[in-house]
């Protein structure tokens, strides 16, 4: 990140020059600019006029038709209760806005200009005064100060988490509002409050911002809420006084004028309804699907385009999770013995057609992931850890275990049988019982209904019962799931944790012991553990680059040989089915596929569907 004066840059003619000649200077001054990176120098000057994802030209206009599945009963996406409506942030914006083929970079939104000292110890950004409410009212520091305070105390957990650096607010007048921090090192706090939703002081007088509501909430973004039907549908109009349409970072994007969501209960049934032109564009994240199900007259016509594109976005973790505040889940040879039933390699041959890649990280699809045995730099990060981390973090390479892909996977269930053996658990009767209490192992793997990962879990249950183990999927509807989520009651379930480039405060909600016992936090799992919190703050102060890969999978390996999940797959690509209506850019963007924000209603194409012109025909 530069931190450099801006006073300095101003004096230089070449906007080129000045961005690559402020990070040399970042350790003798502090930093004040249009934008700011977390290492190094934004890519896009002061005088940029759009990202090079997007078409400047591109047409606004028409109406898109999109679809989930679930239900929702709340226009507040901010806290923990309800179920929000998606694509509710399209009526909300923030002090920055980040680019999407950079790490983490950001640049003026509602603020103009980003400053801090160079020791971070602050950050401070003034406001646009064009900035405004949808009523035409005025952003003011007075806004931005209550949406700091009123989130970390009454929103969702994660802000708490994410915020819990942050001391204080305060105007400094001209429009500009400064932000105190805590002692430590956390390079990334300009940058995460940047990220701050602005919501409206005036509007929430006389309104309890704690409670669900399907009244939508007053934003400043480019959409307005249009239509509601409660668990049914929702629309949004973009707006014609868009405060912020002619921004840098605003050129080329939000085209559309209408968009609504319609809900389903069950995918397969949203599926048909895409072919049958119920709604235009959808992502498909099961295999299975997208290899045997897009078929029918629209497609077969070439009036659906099929198409993959390929991305250099994280993929995270996907797994099933363990929750090991259940004290079934809280011996790690066990968490270890039940990850050996599973069968991946038959699982991607028969159910996936050889489409996915084995998940090995918690960070997989980047640099952050660990590999081999840990570096020089990780061991000197890992090695005060000893005797409190497993042995094998720095004697092996973490590998899934693998099978032969026929579905007898009989050494890892000796494998999975001797280490239950050593954790107390003994065969009776055909049941794995504990071996003092005879307590039966039985637990019970939570899903949502409506979706289609029932028959992935089927195949492990039924390997799990072959070492006497006894597993009830319990499938129940979006609110209940929540609702469990929530409060942690579960045994089991299947759960993803999205990674950035720029891994930082979102770790403490993931995997830090204070989040374990705060409802609704990411870390599902319930990891308590202080090794892990000080990697975190490692990864979190990271001084430069290299200092965050060597951070990041140092707890990576920690992470992993703790056996808290059972790691599933990733796709190195978004799958991507639409109506033949749409334009998009001849660049995307590395970490995106730009949907809704760049693409466009195409005239031309629109005539020639309602006329039932094929591709052959055009």
């Amino acid at each position: 990140m530069r931190r450099a004066l801006l006073s300095i840059l101003i004096a230089l003619a070449c906007a080129g020059f000045v961005l690559a000649k402020s990070a040399v200077a970042a350790e003798e001054g502090g930093y004040s600019g249009h934008g700011v990176a977390m290492h190094g120098a934004p890519k896009y000057g002061p005088d940029f006029t759009h990202f090079d994802y997007v078409n400047p030209d591109a047409p606004k206009g028409g109406a898109v038709r999109l679809s989930l599945t679930g239900t929702f009963d709340s226009l507040n996406p901010f806290i923990l209760k309800g179920v929000s409506a998606g694509y509710l942030g399209l009526t909300f914006e923030t002090l920055m806005a980040g680019s999407r083929d950079e790490a983490f970079s950001q640049y003026g939104l509602i603020a103009s200009r980003v400053e801090f000292p160079a020791d971070r110890s602050s950050v401070t950004f003034t406001l646009r005064d064009e900035a405004r409410w949808h009523d035409g009212t005025q952003i003011t520091v007075e806004d931005v100060i209550f949406s700091l305070e009123i989130l970390t105390t009454k929103g969702n957990p994660f802000y708490r988490v994410y915020y819990g650096d942050v001391t204080g607010a305060e105007d400094l007048g001209d429009r500009r509002v400064k932000f105190t921090f805590s002692g430590g090192n956390n390079r990334e706090l300009p940058l995460i409050v940047g990220q701050l939703a602005i919501l409206p002081k005036a509007y929430f007088d006389g309104r309890d911002f704690d409670k669900t509501t399907l009244e939508p909430i007053m934003g400043s973004g480019p959409y307005k809420v249009d239509l509601v039907e409660a668990g049914r549908a929702i629309s949004y109009a973009r707006r014609g006084d868009y405060w912020g349409a002619d921004l840098a970072v605003n050129r080329g994007r939000n085209n559309f004028d209408n968009l609504r969501i319609d809900y389903y209960r069950d995918d397969t049934v949203a599926l048909e309804a895409f072919k049958a032109h119920e709604f235009d564009w959808r992502t498909e994240n099961t295999a299975k699907v997208w290899a045997k199900a897009y078929n029918g007259p629209a497609i077969e016509a070439g009036l659906i385009n099929k198409i993959e594109i390929p991305h250099e976005q994280p993929t995270g973790l996907s797994a099933f999770v363990f929750n090991t505040r259940q004290p079934l889940f809280a011996d790690r040879r066990v968490r270890e013995a039940l990850a050996l039933v599973f069968d991946y390699e038959w699982t991607n041959k028969n159910l996936f057609f050889g489409a996915y890649t084995r998940t090995r990280s918690y960070f997989s699809n980047s640099e952050l992931a660990s590999s081999g045995l840990p570096s020089a730099a990780e061991l000197a990060l890992l090695e005060p850890y000893r005797g409190r981390i497993p042995d094998e973090v720095f004697t092996t390479e973490f590998i899934p275990p693998t099978t032969d892909g026929s579905g007898k996977n009989r050494r890892s269930l000796r494998a999975a049988s001797k280490l239950l053996r050593e954790a107390g658990w003994v065969v009776s009767d055909g049941k794995l019982v504990h071996g003092e209490t005879g307590a039966p192992v039985e637990f019970e793997f939570l899903m949502q209904s409506g979706g289609a990962f029932e028959r992935i879990v089927q195949p492990f249950a039924r390997n799990l019962e072959r070492l006497g183990i006894t597993v009830n999927i319990r499938l129940v509807d979006t609110a209940q799931y929540q609702n469990r989520t929530d409060d942690y009651d579960f045994d089991m379930l299947w759960g993803g944790f999205g990674q950035s480039l720029s891994p930082g405060n979102e770790q403490r909600d993931f995997w830090g012991s204070d989040a374990a016992a705060v409802p609704g936090s990411r870390n599902l799992i319930g990891i308590q553990d202080p090794v892990v919190d000080e990697l975190i703050e490692a990864v979190i102060a990271a001084p430069d680059r290299d200092a965050l890969i060597t951070a990041s999978r140092a707890l990576d390996r920690v992470l992993l040989w703790g056996h808290y999940v059972v790691p599933l797959w990733h796709l190195r690509s978004y799958r991507v089915a639409y109506w033949d209506i749409f334009g998009r850019p001849e660049i995307t963007a590395k970490y995106d596929h730009g949907f809704p924000g760049t693409w466009w209603i195409d005239p031309a194409r629109v005539q020639a569907l309602e006329r039932g012109e094929t591709k052959l025909d055009k």
